[in-house]
């Protein structure tokens, strides 16, 4: 099952794709179809240092938070329409990010 940013992926299905999309979407999540995994205590420690370190792009939160989880579990593929912001961090577990699509 993937791993996602339930906020982002929510977000930007209802922008794009419309609120019918969006209320499919969170009935998958009901059904299991999707592991959740929430920000671990540890991660907001690493999070506040990408959004420190990158201020100026700015990374922000939500994309610190996807980074995190990636490092934690030693992810080095992350879907997202976002290159911008996942080209130009460079990750503790990777060189960089394979950004799919």
């Amino acid at each position: 099952m993937p791993t996602l940013v339930i906020t982002e992926v929510a977000y930007l299905i209802a922008t794009r794709l419309g609120t019918d999309a969006e209320v499919q979407f969170l009935g998958d999540i009901a059904a299991g179809d999707f592991i959740i995994d929430p920000v671990a205590t540890g991660d907001w420690l690493r999070i506040a240092e990408l959004v420190h370190q990158y201020r100026d792009l700015p990374l922000g939160t939500v994309d610190a938070s996807v980074i995190t989880a990636a490092e934690r579990r030693n992810l080095s593929s992350i879907a997202t329409v976002d290159h911008r912001h996942f080209t130009v961090v460079s990750p503790n577990h990777v060189q960089a990010f394979e950004l799919l699509p």
